[in-house]
């Protein structure tokens, strides 16, 4: 399911991204080198020199220095935007925006990439597992939770700007903030596409959230990235949030890759659901609506 891409940036500075292939034999562009073709910049590549531009539309021949190349002799190329210090590719016509994070440019908040993190499991089932406040007291136990303090209280899930939204989901931590002090915290939930979505952590003035965008490797494999944004724990080094943040993943990777069926069932029947679980059913329901095939019976 995974496409190798190039990127590069031209003389207008913009990123570009293309298919890594010359579309004369197949050799990797990304082997070849920016060169000048007058005055723009080219990338070239490493087999027969052929020139491509911004565009993608190859502009010289070595070869044939007479020739003009002929219109079909141009790279795919793909829409591409650099947004929260990820690079964002859309394989396809862009349906919508990219997911709206607006703590990653908030002043004071600190912005740090993990992952990728591989799953032997298929997207909605990852997905699902972010948006589940009751797995934090029994996976993450002592880090996001406690057996002993699991309750759920109740809470409503409607529907966001782009998909399913839960707010004020209330639960008790037992450090919540890295200072040791348990506090009642509270969880906002946003799902931004089928495979794509958030959540706020509040805890008084301050705040997590994390991005999180998995994407399919095969009908086997997935990997999921996550953007992450806090307004407090500047003392921190990166080094050691990252460290806590792949210590949990691997925790829910293990849960996750057990689940059975590997298919995330969007028959409400098929499995049984409790209040606590009101964001699954709406993100559910809501794939049904909008007729996703990928990784759901």
């Amino acid at each position: 399911m995974g496409r190798d891409v190039v990127l590069w940036r031209g003389n207008d500075e913009r990123l570009h991204c293309w298919l890594d292939l010359c579309v004369h034999r197949g050799a990797k562009l990304s082997l070849g080198a920016i060169q000048n073709n007058g005055e723009q910049q080219c990338l070239a590549c490493p087999y027969h020199g052929w020139k491509y531009a911004e565009s993608g539309q190859c502009v010289s021949i070595p070869a044939h220095p007479g020739l003009t190349p002929p219109v079909k002799a141009r790279v795919q190329t793909f829409a591409v935007r650099e947004q929260y210090g990820v690079i964002w590719v859309c394989f396809g016509g862009p349906a919508s925006d990219l997911p709206d994070f607006p703590i990653a440019e908030e002043e004071g908040f600190r912005v740090l990439l993990t992952g990728p993190y591989r799953f032997h499991a298929l997207g909605p089932r990852l997905i699902e597992n972010l948006l589940d406040v009751a797995h934090l007291g029994i996976v993450h136990a002592g880090l996001l939770g406690d057996p002993k303090r699991g309750e759920v209280e109740d809470y409503e899930a409607g529907m966001g700007a782009h998909g399913p939204e839960a707010k004020e989901i209330r639960i008790w931590q037992p450090d919540p903030d890295g200072t040791g002090t348990p506090a009642l915290v509270s969880y906002h939930y946003e799902v931004m596409g089928p495979l794509t979505a958030a959540f706020v952590k509040l805890h008084g003035e301050q705040r997590f959230g994390i991005l999180a965008q998995v994407a399919p490797v095969d009908d086997e494999f997935c990997e999921m990235r996550l953007v992450m944004a806090l307004n407090y724990g500047r003392e921190i080094p990166d080094a050691e949030l990252i460290a806590f943040q792949d210590r949990v993943t691997e925790q829910d990777r293990v849960i996750v890759e057990s689940q059975r069926p590997e298919l995330l069932p969007l028959d409400l029947q098929a499995e049984l659901h409790l209040r606590s679980d009101r964001m699954a059913i709406a993100y559910r329901k809501w794939l049904r609506e909008i007729g996703l095939t990928y990784g759901v019976a």
